[in-house]
C-alpha cells in the first residue's frame, strides 16, 4: 500500500506521518510512505489544505492530523 502525506513538512505533517506509521504497525500492514511537499503536486490532488492523506492515489483526509485510531479505522474500512 502506498501512502502519501501531502504537506510542507511542517510539524503537523510529521505528526500525521508518525501516526500513519504507528497505525500500520499496530495492524501489521506493510506500507510505503511518500512525502509530497511541492505545492504544484499537492494542488494536482485537488487539495488546498494540509496535511492531507492519500491512500493508493485516493485522497482520504484533508487538512487534518488524524489520530492513530482514526487512521486504523480508515485502513479497516478500506479492507487493508
Amino acid at each position: 500500500m502506498i501512502i502519501k502525506i501531502l504537506g510542507s513538512g511542517c510539524s503537523n505533517c510529521k505528526k500525521l506521518e508518525a501516526n500513519v506509521r504507528e497505525a500500520a504497525q499496530e495492524l501489521g500492514l506493510s506500507i510505503t510512505i511518500d512525502k509530497i511537499q511541492d505545492m504544484k503536486d499537492i494542488v494536482s490532488y485537488g487539495v488546498m489544505s494540509t496535511p492531507s492523506l492519500v491512500v493508493d492515489e485516493s485522497v482520504k483526509m484533508i487538512g487534518k492530523v488524524a489520530s492513530v485510531e482514526e487512521i486504523k479505522k480508515l485502513f479497516k474500512t478500506l479492507n487493508l
